[in-house]
């Protein structure tokens, strides 16, 4: 992939949310200087589980180059300064207002460049009374709301992955994406704000129209719907669980008739409709999980089939690994080749390629050549 070649990012970046967006870019084909503090992104050392090297930083770090910059040296931040002068984007994630006592601020920058693109992810933007805050992945689930909608009655959970860093880096990288288009068409480039907190709150539309106009609280249903019935995991008679999902009227029609064997069901009223079924979850799972439990995995996910019912299995880590679906990519990093899964979108039905993973400050000494004066 070189949609993106001839574009330079300077990403001055750590952990995940930016790295996650410039990875995306460097996926497709845009040079990506990753700047490091000494001794390397912190993301690094969050554990040493993939060939000795961090999950995280091999997974958002494929395909970039690495330079370790002391922003307290003047000569470094010269360095700096001239990259960002040639580069196309300028992505950052750094507390809010490190960079404005640098002279290095969107603001500043964006006066003496007019083409330049430039990235700001913070946890809370950079107005309100938060605005100044450190905020990671479980700071953001808990203020949106999101840990208070999951988990099940006895009490909140975080999602199981940095979903608030993910979705900001997927938001920074749709709108660098955007920008580019549109300097395209006005030559001009343009300031982007990204925030965890806002990007998470988006996601949170649906919990948070519910609340504030249909006075409902989501309740906490664990891998159930709040409010869609039947929608859950039941338990088959060799231990295996299935989960379904029953979206429409006609799909509820099938379900009784094919899998529950009763059109009777469709027909009482107190599953007339999905508002119904709700009211009355706990005797539409009951009914439910008889059949489940009389049945075999493969027997139950056949009768589901045959309905035309969506369903899946309650996959450990050590089956979804094995999934069917997954696809891979090769990556070399410092520590050896490693598969890691392969990018989802995909082009021209081509298999993806992965550029390497770098070492710290592995492209220092060029990078400096280059933009040293």
């Amino acid at each position: 992939m070189r949609d993106l070649e001839n574009i330079t990012v300077v990403a001055l970046e750590q952990a995940v949310a930016a790295p996650y967006a410039s990875s995306r870019l460097a996926d497709a084909g845009a040079r990506v200087i990753k700047v490091e503090r000494a001794g390397g992104d912190f993301a690094r050392s969050y554990d040493r589980l993939v060939l000795g090297q961090s999950a995280y930083f091999v997974w958002l770090n494929r395909g970039k180059e690495s330079v370790c910059l002391d922003l307290a040296a003047a000569a470094d931040r010269k360095v700096l300064g001239s990259m960002i002068a040639r580069a196309d984007v300028f992505l950052q994630n750094l507390r809010p207002g490190r960079l404005a006592k640098l002279g290095l601020d969107s603001a500043s920058l964006r006066q003496r460049y007019s083409r330049l693109i430039t990235c700001d992810i913070s946890g809370f933007g950079n107005t309100g009374p938060r605005a100044g805050l450190k905020a990671y992945d479980l700071i953001v689930q808990g203020e949106t709301g999101l840990c208070a909608i999951t988990g099940t009655a006895d009490g909140p959970a975080r999602i199981g992955v940095s979903v608030c860093d993910i979705a900001a880096g997927m938001t920074a990288h749709s709108a660098i994406l955007q920008a580019l288009f549109a300097r395209e068409r006005t030559g001009r480039g343009k300031s982007i704000q990204v925030s965890l907190f806002d990007s998470v709150a988006d996601w949170m539309n649906v919990p948070l129209l519910q609340y504030l106009y249909g006075d409902v609280a989501v309740q906490r249903a664990g891998v159930s719907h709040p409010t869609i019935a039947p929608y859950g995991a039941y338990r088959c008679r060799d231990g295996k669980r299935i989960i379904l999902s029953v979206q429409n009227e006609r799909e509820w029609c099938k379900f009784c008739e094919e899998f529950l064997g009763s059109a009777e069901v469709a027909a009482d009223l107190r599953f007339g409709d999905n508002t119904a079924r709700v009211a009355n979850r706990a005797a539409l799972d009951e009914l439910t999980a008889r059949v489940f439990a009389g049945l075999s995995e493969s027997g139950a996910c056949e009768r589901l089939e045959r309905a035309g019912i969506a369903y899946g299995r309650l996959n450990d880590l050590a089956a979804a690994a094995e999934h069917p679906h997954l696809r891979f990519v090769s990556v070399e990093t410092p520590g050896g080749e490693v598969r890691v899964v392969a990018p989802a979108a995909i082009f021209d039905s081509a298999a993806p390629q992965a550029r390497p993973v770098p070492e710290v400050d592995e492209h220092g000494a060029a990078i400096r050549a280059e933009f040293g004066e």
